[in-house]
């Protein structure tokens, strides 16, 4: 055991700080007379958690409180008294914990009489159902329990999240995009939080390492008006507390199934994956993973590990007529999560944590096409997200204050396309018709993430009096490597003769044709080569300090004020400093109106940090050719850019093809013996960083509740929230066209490209010889029709009230929670990449949200008819979301049979797309339609075999998702480019269904636990 102990010693010193300072928890326990509901002052109050061994006891200030600090979130806790010579002795039991909290237990003692003697054991409330009489933070939580007995496909908590108030399913803006929108905003802004420490991927957004539900022990949302402890997002939290050991072995072994469309429901859409991929035919999913937990050393030393370990096997279809190919491909998606946590007690007021997370996942593409495809296995590819987390934190508690120090180290690769033939050119192989028959080889394109991420953070919480003070101060640091680009292999577009293609079908090689296969002789169309297959990018600083202040005015009135200041040196951009003005006042209260009930609200403003994204497309899309630099200086001249704009600050040496003409097969010239292209090739669109800076968004936020503790199990609260939103990110083109608007729809006067293109600034010439801009009288060829910086001008209004019913089964045969949300959400840009539908005119773009829900129904049940069957059912109802009328196909001026969607004449009009630059149907504003309600009923069964004396248990489950199997056509977490919410024509002229919600799914399970 000695041995034991000089390992575990080790371990945590190597990880550390020398100095001796694992998330704060603080539990505060109200004592009062249960008579006169009076405070009771000097009373001894304990506290023990027989799981890891701690007994504590305070007594009671003069407000009849006691506040427990720095405790572990492990094992679950009980508060008591004593029998005294007035009161009787009372004990709540079954507290559990969340990190970064402050939970709050009333204890009501009854006097002592002649008949009354023994002492009196109250049971405590599930903390879900317990008013929170501290604060005004807007939150709602998930035990393990709970994400235990709710439906959830293959255990992923993002999928249970939807299932609390003011959270919703996201339409996002590409295939991965998360999944969860907080208050209805873009689920790219969310925060991502382990044990209160950071786990985003940095780049775009969403969770770093995705936690299983075996990892989990709460998960919890903080959707408005949260501590200044918390920052890096105007949307909302989610905080995730990881599982921990105690003297008690606990463990678990499980296997999940999903057998697929063999029993599934029929649909005509595709489904998607985990990933949000869509998949179709052959689909299934086989799970299974371990959780074990318990004491190396009693009362000081514990583990907990768990893995966990999914295969999605899928079909695509690869056909090729033209070659006589129609194959079957199949692939296997594989999701691979690795957990393991320490948790040390060195003394009595000193202990600390050490966690590991490690994730492997592959998303493969391998080849062909959910209906039919013509991209070849040689082309296939694989999607990464790989991530490792290994964090300490370490928590001391002394006479009148705690310390918490935390370090966290994590990588990330996000490797898009892993290339099965990385070393391989692209190639587009063409009939003699110009039919494309073909992709082999490399799939065209590099998207290779690499992050960094070191985070340190030191907090303090004192207590003077009837003061909490919190403060402490951190930073997160992100080092950004960024492969992208075109194929640095080249790419290469061929045409086959009618001899040659005969000659090719003859082999009858296949699944099996690779680019070796393809003549050696055959004519090459087109041919282009990454000119900078090298890696770019820097290094993102978030630094934070925050001071809080919670003042017990009364024994039923907290005040809490704060203030918190953040800098993102990513706000520099292109200017010569960053946005160093970022402080946040915050302030609420919590009255106590009597025992069972109380009012909170507050007012905060909330600062979000700058996605990478934002400054990697301004370097990735980028030259610094001196045609590029000519165009920018004479925008500049022409007041379209700052008068003091440094054209050498907001460009880069970025991506950028190059090609050539008379190529053979296979024997392009290279990207160094092109690289003469860069300075004067002409481009449709680049990017600069902005000028200016970019200005962190940020919101002010007021709410006003009402919390009614109906009775030891069942809670009632209501919330008033109003949001406004400033700086929000969207897409300005600095050599943008004129506004064109378009309004009348029975007389539609298209303007031409041509047209377009003569009222930019630097006005684009296009003539036999190509794109061009005239400057000074001077013919520049390397000049973009588009100029595009990324600014932060957009703005938000969220409204909503929200309804909520909670009561935990305990001892009856029943439990439920039940919410409705009233919202609007309107805004004029909805992501990083969002532009204005006509020229830059954003004033014509505030509209309700892509995510915007006007009513959300949720309600989930649970019967126990006997102890070891369980009946779960889990509905949710929304109205629809809204549908952006776009412009169809109008008869391109001159010509016959030539149509476009293009009105404006700006390039930039596609229908498939649901950023702001489709141009809109004639007299339509933006999402100025509905989709039909959204309307879900999951169910959920479990049977349970204990053995012995019901230590270990055998449990049996059956889930079916959508059991109505109702073909929803909104509400569910989308993709944009293949969403419903885009369709032609104006309002109420009907809806082509491009996809729907999954139709009914069976998931069973299989899980021994001790």
């Amino acid at each position: 055991m000695k041995k034991v102990s000089s390992l575990i010693a080790f371990l945590f010193l190597f990880f550390i700080p020398l100095h001796r300072a694992a998330a704060q928890v603080d539990l505060v326990v109200s004592v009062l007379d249960n008579s006169t509901r009076k405070p009771v002052a000097g009373l001894p109050v304990h506290l023990d958690n027989a799981a890891v061994g701690l007994s504590a006891e305070l007594t009671t200030d003069a407000q009849g409180k006691v506040r427990f600090r720095g405790l572990s979130t492990a094992g679950s806790y009980a508060v008591s008294t004593t029998v005294s010579d007035k009161y009787q002795a009372v004990r709540e039991a079954g507290l559990t914990l969340r990190a970064n909290s402050s939970p709050s237990v009333t204890l009501n003692l009854p006097l002592l009489s002649n008949q009354t003697l023994e002492g009196v054991t109250v049971r405590a409330p599930n903390n879900a159902t317990t008013i929170n009489t501290q604060n005004a933070e807007v939150s709602s939580e998930l035990s393990a329990r709970e994400l235990r007995e709710i439906p959830i496909e293959a255990r992923d908590i993002t999928r249970a999240l939807y299932r609390l108030p003011n959270v919703t399913l996201a339409t996002g803006f590409f295939t991965e995009a998360p999944n969860v929108s907080i208050n209805g905003a873009n689920g790219l802004y969310t925060n991502y939080l382990i044990d209160g420490l950071d786990n985003n991927e940095n780049f775009l957004g969403g969770s770093r390492f995705a936690i299983p539900v075996g990892f989990a022990q709460n998960v919890s949302v903080l959707t408005n008006n949260f501590s200044t402890e918390f920052g890096n997002s105007a949307n909302g939290i989610v905080n995730v507390t990881t599982k921990s050991g105690s003297n008690d072995l606990t463990a678990e072994v499980f296997y999940l199934t999903r057998p697929g469309p063999g029993i599934d429901g029929k649909t005509d859409f595709a489904q998607r994956d985990l990933s949000g991929n869509q998949v179709k035919s052959g689909f299934q999913r086989q799970q299974f993973g371990f959780g074990v937990g318990g004491a190396l050393v009693k009362d000081k030393t514990f583990f907990y590990l768990n893995a966990e370990q999914t295969f999605d096997l899928k079909d695509n279809v690869l056909t090729s007529p033209t070659l006589g190919v129609n194959a079957t491909v199949r692939g296997r998606n594989q999701f691979t999560y690795l957990s393991g946590k320490l948790d040390q007690r060195w003394t009595e007021r000193f202990r600390s944590s050490l966690r590991a997370n490690v994730g492997i996942v592959n998303i493969e593409r391998q080849g062909g096409g959910l209906d039919g495809g013509i991209a070849f296995p040689s082309s296939g590819n694989k999607q990464d997200r790989n991530s490792i987390e290994i964090a300490t934190q370490n928590v001391y508690v002394g006479r009148n204050f705690t310390s918490e120090t935390d370090v966290q180290y994590a990588r990330f690769r996000w490797n898009y396309a892993r290339a099965q033939n990385p070393n391989s050119p692209d190639v587009t192989v063409n009939d003699p018709t110009g039919t494309t028959l073909a992709y082999l080889g490399h799939p065209g394109y590099l998207f290779d993430s690499h992050q960094s991420t070191w985070q340190a953070q030191q907090k303090f919480t004192l207590l003077k009096g009837r003061n909490t003070f919190k403060g402490g101060f951190g930073i997160i640091s992100t080092e950004h490597l960024l492969f992208g680009g075109g194929n640095p292999n080249g790419s290469y577009t061929v045409h086959l003769t009618q001899p040659q293609l005969d000659a090719l079908r003859a082999r009858n090689l296949g699944a099996d044709l690779s680019i070796n296969d393809i003549p050696s002789t055959a004519a090459v169309d087109y041919y282009s080569v990454e000119l900078r297959p090298a890696s770019f990018g820097t290094t993102q600083n978030l630094y934070n300090v925050y001071v809080e202040d919670l003042v017990a005015v009364t024994d039923r009135l907290n005040v809490t004020l704060g203030l918190r200041y953040d800098y993102d040196n990513l706000s520099k951009g292109g200017a010569a400093t960053g946005d160093r003005n970022n402080i946040a006042p915050r302030a609420n209260f919590n009255l106590q109106l009597t025992d069972r009930s109380s009012l909170r609200g507050g007012y905060g403003l909330f600062y979000d940090k700058i996605l990478y994204t934002v400054y990697s497309d301004a370097l990735g899309a980028n030259t610094n050719s001196a045609d590029y630099k000519t165009q920018l200086r004479q925008l500049i001249k022409v007041g379209a850019l700052p008068a003091g704009t440094d054209v050498d600050r907001i460009t880069f040496d970025g991506n950028q093809g190059a090609s050539a003409s008379g190529v053979a097969y296979l024997n392009g010239p290279s990207a160094a013996s092109l690289q003469g292209q860069r300075a004067t090739v002409f481009g449709g669109e680049r990017r600069i960083l902005n000028p200016e800076g970019y200005q962190n968004p940020y919101s002010h936020q007021a709410t006003l509740g009402y919390q009614y503790q109906v009775n030891p199990k069942t809670r009632f609260y209501v919330d008033l929230m109003y949001n406004r939103s400033f700086d929000l990110f969207r897409l300005r083109n600095v050599n943008g066209v004129s506004e064109y608007p378009v309004t009348n729809p029975n007389n539609v006067v298209i303007r031409t490209p041509t047209q377009a293109d003569a009222t930019r600034p630097v006005p684009i010439v296009t003539d036999a010889t190509g794109s061009y801009a005239l400057i000074d009288g001077q013919r520049v060829n390397g000049v973009a029709r588009s100029v595009v910086e990324t600014e932060s001008k957009g703005r938000s209004r969220y409204m909503a009230a929200s309804f909520n019913l909670q009561k935990d089964a305990a001892e009856d045969q029943f439990g439920y929670r039940v919410s409705y949300t009233l919202s609007n959400l309107k805004n004029d840009t909805e992501d990083v990449n969002f532009r204005a539908a006509d020229g830059n005119n954003y004033g014509a773009e505030f509209a309700n949200s892509i995510n915007d829900r006007t009513h959300v129904i949720n309600a989930i049940g649970s019967y126990y008819p006997v102890n070891s069957l369980r009946f779960t059912l889990a509905a949710l109802l929304q109205s629809g979301q809204p549908i952006n009328r776009v412009a169809g196909g109008y008869l391109v001026p001159g010509t016959t049979n030539v149509f476009t969607n293009d009105l404006n004449g700006d390039g930039s009009s596609f229908s498939t797309a649901y950023l702001g630059n489709a141009d809109r149907y004639p007299g339509e504003g933006r999402n100025s339609d509905r989709l039909p309600w959204s309307k879900t009923v999951d169910v959920g069964a479990q049977y349970t075999l204990h053995f012995g004396e019901k230590t270990s248990r055998l449990e049996l489950t059956a889930d079916v998702f959508n059991v109505l199997n109702t073909q929803n056509l909104s509400g569910y977490a989308n993709n944009a480019t293949q969403s419903n919410q885009i369709q032609a024509g104006p309002a109420g002229s009907g809806i082509i269904r491009r996809n729907a919600s999954a139709p009914r799914q069976f998931q069973f399970g299989l899980r021994y636990a001790l």
